[in-house]
């Protein structure tokens, strides 16, 4: 099996050398890079992600703490609900963001639609169903 944080540089260097977009089995997903600091280690990582865009807001996104179904939020996800804010990558910008996480019916909503467009995220519920409900973040840009 490959190493997580392997795959993850490939997309990473996938994303940077083509405008945001990448290939494999993410061909065609909306992808961001968060820049997230460690609560514990203070080291900065880079994390790419799947997004939802803001509906009539091009600077705001939806992230999904997925972590591929597995039963423990990710750590980006601790980290970035700890911060408060961080940066993005999105296309060829960067740019700070706030981070605010959102419940009920509004988090309802926002994944159901994520799920709608791409059904691998209905899947991540179903197997997280009884064990953690996937946090959804919004991140949204701070004028950058």
């Amino acid at each position: 099996m490959s190493d997580p944080d392997d795959v993850n540089q490939r997309i990473i260097a996938d994303f940077r050398a083509n405008g945001g977009r990448v290939g494999g089995p993410f061909a065609g997903a909306p992808m961001v890079l968060l820049h997230h600091t460690g609560r514990k280690s203070g080291k900065e990582f880079v994390t790419p992600t799947m997004y939802l865009p803001a509906e009539g807001d091009e600077d705001t996104v939806y992230v999904f703490a997925s972590n591929g179904g597995a039963p423990a939020n990710p750590n980006w996800y601790h980290n970035l609900t700890t911060a408060g804010s961080a940066r993005i990558e999105r296309g060829t910008r960067t740019f700070p963001v706030s981070v605010r996480e959102l419940t009920g019916g509004e988090r309802e909503a926002v994944y159901a639609e994520q799920a709608h467009r791409f059904p691998g995220f209905a899947g991540y519920a179903e197997q997280t169903r009884g064990i953690r409900t996937i946090p959804v973040l919004e991140l949204k840009g701070l004028g950058g």
